[in-house]
């Protein structure tokens, strides 16, 4: 699959699994973590693909443990 070239310089894309494991933290590809990252202004949800997100490669450390929270 070739390189989405709608990304910005400054971000990755993350795809986000079907289900949760159940992890203690959540692993960060947990849709939920992903959500929980978009609803902070950290990452932007793909309208086209379903579980696809657009995360910021500079994403606080505080932030993503909030996010991995459970």
């Amino acid at each position: 699959m070739p390189k989405n070239s709608k990304v910005p310089k400054g971000a990755k894309v993350a795809k986000a699994k079907k289900k949760c494991c159940k992890d203690k933290p959540r692993c960060a590809q947990c849709p939920v973590v992903l959500m929980r990252l978009e609803k902070m202004g950290y990452a932007e949800h793909d309208p086209e693909k379903p579980r696809r997100y657009t995360v910021e490669k500079n994403v606080p450390k505080k932030a993503m443990l909030v996010a991995r929270q459970r």
